[in-house]
């Protein structure tokens, strides 16, 4: 089969650079990757993935973390399991 589809899509630098680097250790190039998305999408009539609209409380914990609200803090990891209640040990 011959390829000649083209894509074009625009990308936040930083995010294409991580996600290429990534990619590279695969051994996988964009296109291969974006081809590899595609046939997944094909394989199984949707995304590859479960994509879910956030639920309201959800909403507005992401909007909180985007005006840096109602943020707790913690020192470390084992001062932040501990405010989630999770014993490591």
């Amino acid at each position: 089969m011959t390829k000649t589809a083209t894509i074009q899509t625009r990308i936040e630098p930083g995010l294409k650079a991580k996600v290429e680097a990534i990619l590279d250790k695969l051994g996988l190039s964009p296109s291969d990757a974006i081809a590899l998305y595609y046939s997944q999408i094909a394989l199984n009539k949707g995304l590859p993935f479960e994509v879910k609209i956030p639920n309201k409380a959800t909403r507005k914990a992401m909007q909180d973390v985007r005006q840096r609200r109602n943020l707790t803090r913690a020192k470390d990891t084992d001062e932040m399991m501990q405010q989630l209640g999770i014993k490591l040990k």
